[in-house]
This record gives structure tokens, C-alpha cells and sequence, in this order.
């Protein structure tokens, strides 16, 4: 990360509720009808909608207060105890509402059916009041506002207008994770975090592709008159449009649970923006915690030494791993194009490896994000440099080359030329030796841009078997 994360002071206001679990075995089927039979081993709790912001919020280190309008019944007791101790909360109790409780029925790690007790109807005008006296009183505190919208009813038109506008009056950054079709109540927020399904909704873009991503982005971001156009593409990562528009990767390998995710994209969002980040540097946090969220069972939440872990793990990359085909490298530019990554691509024999191909890469990797090297075959190295050589395998020549950190990937190829491999995954750049000035480069046709590397004076596998031979 670029940017420090400090304890920051957050308001959350929402929907908040009671995220429960069954957890149980499953062995055989009901003879009373065709449904499973879990026998229940455990029970347990989760603060849940707007309260799993608040987890999320405490596992990044952030002092929460709570803004919300529960129900004076048996689900408040179990709500006011998960919340005890954790947050600052002003919670308002409203006669003949029910606190909304989620019961999931969980059979060897798996949810096989939920029951909810909820209601819906709009919070009373005196409870929109009452959260903002006590918001307004509080305000000065608050690095953050994060609004988490259910549509259970806390997160009215006119609350939502309102915290807004005091936001705004005030410079603090307010997120928001919308719900419904009509977004007109969120206008003048900093952003917020629709998941394309609700974007598309709210839009009535058909949100299939990268350019439809930015039009829906783009859409929000003008129409509604936010800081930051923000759009959630599930698997495909985030789509953010400040000057620029870009779509930030997902970086999840495992995917158990997504119960909650977004509740950890707008709280992971929001604590890095309110800390000074980019809006690129706080997707990429985002995604990170959300990976870190997935990975686990349930309603869960991402601390930050879990957050820095996982993106240490995601850097130790198996060396083999690197080594791909024509075709996988093929869609590996394009899904890398499409985050807008700048991929830079070289080819050679690089039979003795030595510090002037090292050089060399290094120089070639910073001129753009990725580094494709293309790598001649032992059958093409042989028609090239004649049948002494190569020296090392394609294979072992491939597997140091992936050793180094300047190289993202390495390909094999049996031609004499690497033209047929760059018109496959058409890079940016090319980049060759500068033994090529003057002269015709195999590709430069087929890229944006032919860059010429100066070589270390002295070094050549060449130059190395010579001097083996001399003994």
C-alpha cells in the first residue's frame, strides 16, 4: 500500500441487523417431504447489514458510532449484546417494528435455506429527526460517513438527503451502498458502490462489458453529481471512473462465502480514502479485503495485517506458473488489457543467462505493467545459431527466465520469427536490442510502440562459450 491507514472516527447509518446461523450436519431427507434433515449441532451470531460495516470498520481499526432504528422486541436484546462494548451507538427503538433478524440453516459448510423476520415500512419522521440531532451533535469527530442502505427503511429519501448535505457542509467523505431503482436520494454523495446488477437497474444499462461498465459508471457518476464513479463487477473486480476510467481486478483465489462482501468493499473504500489514498489505491484495498472475505464462512470481516498478508502471498507466485501457452497468453493480455495495464513484450534465445539479459528484461519490464518475454525453441535456436546450439533446454531456459522478478510471463515458441506469437496477443510495446536501430524489426507493425534496449558491453552467451572452450 502507498498510503497509511490511521484510526479513523466513522458514522454508520443504516440498516442494521442480526445476521444468525444454524449449523448442523445433513445425512438424509425428510419422509414427511422431499427436504433435507439438518441435525443442529450449534448456534451462533453475527451482527449483520449496516452492523457488518461496523465489524468491518472495527477489524480496520476504526472508532464506529452507530446510527440506526431497531425494534422493541426479543431480536433488539440479541443485537444491543453483539453491539455491546464494540461501538458508540444511538439506537432507536420503535414500538411494533421487528428487528430484522436473517436465520441461515447451515449444513456441512453449506447454506441450504434462510427464514427472515424483518419489516420494511419507512422509520417515523420523529426516529429521521432524532438521527440527525444526534449525528449533527457528533459531527465534528468524524473522519468518515458511510451510509448502509438495505431498504428496510432506516435510509429514507429524506435522511439520506439530509446526512448528505451536513457531509458536504462539513468536507467529510460519505460513501454510500445504494438500494432500490431510484438513486435520486443519494445525489452529491462522494460514491457509491452498486453491484452491477443494481447499477444496472438504476441505470437501465445492460452492464455486459467494459464499455458498458464505463457508460454505467459514467452515468452515475454525472447524473447523480458524485465525486467518484464507482461500479462492483463481482469476479471482475471494481470499476472506477475519476479522470480516468479504469476497471481495478479482482485479486480473490478462493471463493467460499460471499455473504457480506460489499459490506467489506464500502467500509475497505472508505477507510482508505478518508486516510488520503487514490481512488485506485483504495479499489485495489477493497478488492484485497474483499478477498480476504470470500476466503471465510459466513458474515465476515478483514483486518489489516490480513489484508497485507494476503497481498504478500499473492507476490510469491510459482515459477511455473509463469510459463504459459501461445493461447493462455492470449487471454491473459486481454483480461489484463481490459484493467488497463500496459503490456510490454521481447523475444530471444536467453540460452546462458548472464547480467546482460537480466539488464535487459529489467529495462524492458519499466516500460510498461507486464512483461511477456517470448522464448525461442530448442528446434529454433538450432535453425538460427546452428546445431551446437542451444546450450540449456527450452525448459530450463524458461523456468530461469521465470525467475526473475521483472518477468510476468514467459512463452515458447518453435517458429525462427515471434511474429505469428505477437499478432496473437497484440502487446503495446515491443521492445528489442539496440543492434536493431536502422534496421526492420520482426512485429514493430503489430504494436503501439518499438522500444530499443542498449546492451551491457562485454556480455553475450557467446561470448561465455568462447571462454568456456578456451578452458
Amino acid at each position: 500500500m502507498n498510503f497509511r491507514i490511521d484510526k479513523s472516527s466513522v458514522a454508520v447509518i443504516g440498516d442494521v441487523m442480526i445476521d444468525a446461523y444454524i449449523w448442523g450436519d445433513c445425512q438424509r431427507v425428510s419422509p414427511e417431504a422431499p427436504v433435507a434433515v439438518v441435525d443442529s449441532k450449534s448456534r451462533s451470531y453475527r451482527l449483520g447489514g449496516a452492523g457488518n460495516v461496523v465489524s468491518n470498520l472495527i477489524a480496520l481499526d476504526c472508532e464506529v458510532t452507530l446510527f440506526s432504528v431497531i425494534g422493541d422486541d426479543e431480536n433488539a436484546k440479541i443485537l444491543e449484546s453483539l453491539l455491546e462494548s464494540k461501538v458508540s451507538k444511538y439506537l432507536i427503538k420503535e414500538k411494533g417494528r421487528i428487528t430484522t433478524k436473517k436465520m441461515r440453516i447451515m449444513a456441512s459448510k453449506q447454506q441450504v435455506l434462510r427464514v427472515d423476520d424483518e419489516v420494511k415500512r419507512d422509520i417515523l419522521q420523529e426516529s429521521i429527526e432524532k438521527i440527525l440531532k444526534d449525528l449533527e451533535a457528533n459531527i465534528d469527530k468524524f473522519d468518515l460517513i458511510l451510509l448502509s442502505d438495505y431498504a428496510k427503511g432506516v435510509v429514507t429519501d429524506e435522511l439520506s438527503k439530509r446526512v448528505i448535505e451536513l457531509a458536504n457542509k462539513k468536507n467529510i467523505p460519505i460513501l454510500i451502498d445504494p438500494k432500490g431503482s431510484n438513486y435520486s436520494k443519494y445525489e452529491g454523495a462522494t460514491l457509491l458502490t452498486p453491484n452491477k446488477k443494481e447499477a444496472s437497474i438504476a441505470t437501465k444499462i445492460d452492464i455486459i462489458d467494459s464499455d458498458s461498465a464505463y457508460r454505467a459508471t459514467k452515468w452515475l457518476k454525472d447524473n447523480l453529481g458524485l465525486k467518484y464513479g464507482v461500479l462492483t463487477l463481482s469476479e471482475s473486480g471494481i470499476a472506477i471512473l475519476d479522470n480516468n476510467f479504469k476497471i481495478v481486478p479482482t485479486v480473490a483465489k478462493e471463493v467460499y462465502d460471499v455473504t457480506g462482501a460489499g459490506d467489506t468493499v464500502l467500509a475497505a473504500l472508505g477507510v482508505a480514502i478518508a486516510n488520503g489514498a487514490s481512488l485506485e489505491e483504495a479499489a485495489e484495498f477493497a478488492n484485497s479485503a474483499a478477498a480476504v472475505v470470500v476466503a471465510k464462512v459466513g458474515s465476515a470481516t478483514a483486518t489489516i495485517d490480513e489484508i497485507l498478508d494476503y497481498n504478500s502471498r499473492l507476490k510469491r507466485v510459482d515459477i511455473e506458473d509463469k510459463i504459459v501457452t501461445k493461447s493462455d497468453a492470449k487471454e491473459i493480455v486481454k483480461e489484463y488489457k481490459k484493467s488497463g495495464k500496459k503490456i510490454v513484450f521481447t523475444n530471444g534465445c536467453f540460452d546462458i543467462l548472464h547480467k546482460g539479459h537480466a539488464y535487459y528484461l529489467n529495462e524492458a519490464k519499466k516500460a510498461g505493467d507486464i512483461l511477456i518475454v517470448g522464448l525461442n525453441s530448442d528446434g529454433s535456436v538450432k535453425r538460427l545459431k546452428g546445431e551446437s546450439r542451444p546450450i540449456n533446454s527450452e525448459d530450463d531456459r524458461a523456468y530461469l527466465l521465470s525467475a526473475l522478478s521483472s518477468v510476468d510471463f514467459v512463452v515458447i515458441f518453435d517458429e525462427d520469427t515471434p511474429y505469428d506469437l505477437i499478432e496473437s496477443i497484440k502487446p503495446n510495446i515491443l521492445v528489442k536490442g539496440a543492434d536493431y536501430r536502422g534496421k526492420e524489426v520482426v512485429g514493430a507493425n503489430l504494436v503501439d510502440e518499438l522500444m530499443l534496449i542498449d546492451f551491457v558491453e562485454g556480455r553475450s552467451t557467446t561470448n561465455i562459450v568462447k571462454k568456456i572452450a578456451k578452458g
